[in-house]
């Protein structure tokens, strides 16, 4: 896939927002976080901070140290430096208890898709997810690369309250919620893990462009895992 260069569009007077493409795409992801990567080592007076989203880089600057003009053309030089500005993804594996009191709507999952329980495990377990950003909640993580087999379309009316650590499924995505909190994806499973803590330097788990495996786990070590985090 040819990725396109970013437009420039100015959002107030403190943001600039540069979007490659219309499209959800790992290559056009990958451009995304080039671009957050260069901006990181470049250190360019009056850039505050970043957002990368699935297709673009939301940057937040201060109109008194930079202005929207020279922003956009520091911006310009580094996507067409052509230097490898990323880092190679970090590979996160993540334990999951599938099914039962962690993975209500498991079955419906199968069923909707004329699959066994252990065939949606399989293949939502088989793949490795791209990190497209963190948005929702604190460390809520939007994995791309979900099997097609496996969308399947959100609740019609979210639940009130999701435990945190629930893995599942949103129309073509899957994530993990790292805090309790309402939601509408399907639940198929839970992880003992802590995605989110706020007492840790770094309290989100994953990053934008990591990579996450799930493998799948008993219920007993589900226990042991949680208990090893609840100590830590």
């Amino acid at each position: 896939m040819i990725v396109p260069r970013p437009q420039y569009r100015p959002c107030g007077d403190r943001m600039v927002l540069a979007e490659f493409a219309e499209v959800i795409a790992p290559e056009i992801n990958e451009a995304v976080h080039c671009l957050a990567a260069g901006l990181q080592k470049a250190r360019i007076p009056g850039v505050l901070e970043w957002t990368p989203s699935y297709r673009s880089l939301g940057i937040y600057y201060d109109p008194l140290e930079i202005g929207y003009a020279a922003l956009v053309e520091h911006l310009e030089k580094l996507v067409s430096s052509g230097a490898p500005l990323s880092q190679p993804a970090t590979r996160v594996e993540i334990p999951v208890a599938y099914g039962g009191q962690f993975g209500p709507d498991l079955e419906f999952v199968a069923s909707t898709h004329g699959l066994s329980l252990e065939q949606v495990i399989a293949l939502h377990s088989e793949k490795a997810y791209r990190v497209y950003l963190i948005g929702f909640t604190p460390g809520f993580p939007y994995l791309g690369g979900l099997p097609e087999q496996l969308a399947t379309p959100r609740l019609a009316e979210p639940r009130r309250l999701v435990p945190a650590g629930s893995v599942a499924i949103g129309g073509q995505q899957t994530g993990i919620y790292p805090v309790d909190s309402p939601g509408g994806w399907r639940i198929i499973g839970r992880t003992p893990l802590r995605l989110f803590d706020i007492q840790k330097a770094i309290p989100c788990l994953l990053a934008p462009g990591d990579e996450v495996v799930f493998r799948p786990i008993r219920e007993r070590e589900f226990g042991e895992i949680a208990a090893q985090v609840g100590a830590a």
